[in-house]
């Protein structure tokens, strides 16, 4: 359990950390630990469909790398195209992680843009958290989508900043700054962050939190990224939570000369 003052809270355990991570993409499993290291992530998404965390025994195992004992895992169903193989992703992990119930819903839309298909996310959402899930959603930057997910039962909600492994920035800063103004769970930016800078205006906008694993993964250096995007997140929650100056039109003197002599 978190011992700060500003704990991240999802499904009702403290983080100390903003920041969660991926683990795909990465040179090998030792490249994946020092990363994930160096960023501080207490959470880290696993592609149920991509990587072995046990379903195949004679193949490395991502949790030799990053144990559960240390690392909150989140499975995730990238790679699913339809409510049903989402649906049956999770319920696998939940079988390979002994009961573990908090899983990353994600339901692509097509290959190209890998937008998340809204209507399948529903169903799939519904189903899953009936089934006893802790759901936390990717989906896009609609206001509406977001606050409708939040109704059903997610534990937080994950709308893109851009698409996924794109590097583009928060593209749409108004869409998020509302679900953030409407949301009553986590929102956490998920897919599209490029550098340090991107993951800072996320949080000045008020995100709870960011997900990234290309930005990270796809960097020259890895493992220095992962420091910086770890900085990145904690800054740009400091200058939230302290509130920037206004903004102004004109010049506004550092040192006021109002009231005095010469």
């Amino acid at each position: 359990m978190s011992t700060n003052s500003d704990p991240l809270i999802i499904a009702g355990k403290e983080y100390s950390s903003r920041l969660l991570t991926g683990s795909g993409k990465y040179q090998d499993l030792e490249e994946t630990r020092l990363a994930t290291e160096a960023a501080e992530a207490e959470i880290v998404t696993v592609a149920i469909r991509r990587t072995n965390i046990g379903q195949n025994p004679d193949e490395p195992n991502l949790l030799d790398a990053l144990p559960p004992e240390k690392y909150t895992i989140l499975p995730n169903t990238a790679g699913c195209y339809t409510a049903d193989d989402a649906i049956r992703t999770c319920r696998l992990a939940r079988e390979l992680l002994d009961g573990h119930d908090l899983v990353k819903l994600e339901v692509l839309g097509d290959e190209k843009t890998l937008f998340p298909d809204v209507t399948e996310t529903l169903i799939a959402a519904e189903t899953l958290i009936k089934d006893g899930f802790k759901v936390m959603v990717y989906t896009t930057d609609d206001p509406l989508i977001a606050k409708r997910l939040e109704e059903m039962g997610c534990v937080a909600v994950m709308p893109l900043a851009a698409p996924i492994g794109s590097g583009l920035g928060i593209r749409n800063p108004y869409n998020i700054r509302l679900i953030i103004e409407n949301a009553n769970v986590p929102i956490l930016v998920d897919a599209g962050v490029g550098t340090a800078s991107d993951a800072a205006i996320a949080m000045e906008l008020g995100c709870d939190g960011i997900l990234m694993n290309t930005a990270i993964a796809a960097a020259q250096n890895p493992v220095l990224m992962a420091s910086a995007m770890k900085k990145a997140v904690q800054a740009g929650r400091e200058a939230f939570l302290a509130g920037r100056m206004p903004r102004k039109l004109y010049a506004s003197a550092s040192s006021p000369i109002d009231g005095t002599f010469f």
